[in-house]
């Protein structure tokens, strides 16, 4: 196979990288690749934070990344282009368990963003998730979230635009360390990423659950869950506050946060990979706000324009 050179060690094949470079990568591991690659960089996690968690060694994890993964995957490409079904299927995803899951399926491949939008709300709404925020002529929720990568103004604009609206201010990371009791560096530290999506999902439910209206700072990895994700744009109109990555650098930095610094080069390429990650699922808010593009009090006036009007709200 293209990229992959296999070798005998008792009765175990044992993929090495090829030498003959990276056009001679077979496709489907260098899309696998990108998309662990994707992944990592959407729950802001580094390469050796995952493969501590998944009991993977950090040059297994790596290859991986470069396209370069275990012959064993191209094995089950095979076996599923042979059944003429979906690696998907092959192994079990929870949207091939029922012919229903597998008609519903072949009904949305192939289909637009925006017509995939369309379904995800109406799917909302007869399910009773809710779901109808954003579409033409139905009532935005008074809860309003500010979605983004630390650094874009959630909290200073957050606080602003609660005043002035009159509506309570609610750092949803301060509501995680309320259930946890104790700091979201504990959390991920003694717990893991897994325990502290669970705090951040009941403390959006109880949020949403408490509020009838608000304004909500959201952290920046929520869109890495899918399910906690859905819930915020299903009940909170949304607006992501979006900026440059060196005015997010900045302005974490100028918050006393020193860590970003201590590699700035490589820092800074983290963050680029985390938002790039990140920003097709910021993009699905109700509206986004350049936040890097004028100063700060014209940047909240622009916020408030946009809420009050989506709310329809004088003044």
């Amino acid at each position: 196979m293209p990229g992959l050179t296999l070798t005998q060690e008792s009765s175990e094949p044992i993929a090495r990288p090829s030498e003959e470079g990276d056009e001679a990568k077979n496709p489907f591991l260098v899309a696998l690749g990108e998309r662990v690659r994707a992944l990592r960089s959407r729950r802001g996690m580094t390469r050796k934070a995952v493969s501590v968690a998944a009991e993977v060694s950090e040059r297994h994890l790596a290859n991986l990344e470069y396209g370069v993964g275990n012959v064993s995957v191209l094995v089950l490409l095979q076996v599923a282009q042979a059944l003429q079904c979906s690696l998907a299927e092959l192994l079990g995803d929870v949207t091939t368990s029922s012919p229903e899951w597998l008609l519903i399926r072949e009904l949305l491949e192939g289909r637009d963003e925006a017509t995939l939008r369309r379904v995800r709300v109406v799917l909302g709404e007869m399910l009773g998730t809710g779901g109808a925020g954003g579409r033409a002529g139905a009532a935005r929720s008074p809860r309003v979230a500010l979605i983004g990568l630390r650094g874009g103004g959630k909290s200073t604009l957050g606080r602003l635009l609660a005043q002035d609206l009159n509506m309570p201010f609610i750092e949803l990371s301060g509501e995680i360390e309320k259930f946890a009791g104790c700091t979201v560096a504990e959390i991920q530290a003694l717990y893991g990423q897994n325990a502290y999506r669970r705090y951040e999902r009941r403390a959006l439910e109880e949020t949403i659950q408490i509020y009838s209206e608000c304004v909500i700072a959201v952290p920046g990895g929520l869109v890495s869950d899918p399910a906690t994700f859905n819930l915020l744009l299903s009940h909170c109109t949304t607006v992501w506050l979006q900026a440059t990555p060196e005015d997010h650098m900045r302005r974490v930095v100028a918050q006393g946060d020193l860590r970003p610094m201590s590699g700035s080069k490589e820092a800074m390429d983290d963050l680029k990979g985390i938002l790039a990650g990140r920003a097709a699922f910021y993009s699905k808010a109700d509206f986004t706000l350049d936040t890097s593009a004028q100063p700060l009090d014209a940047t909240f006036q622009l916020l408030r324009r946009t809420v009050r009007d989506a709310l329809h709200l004088h003044g």
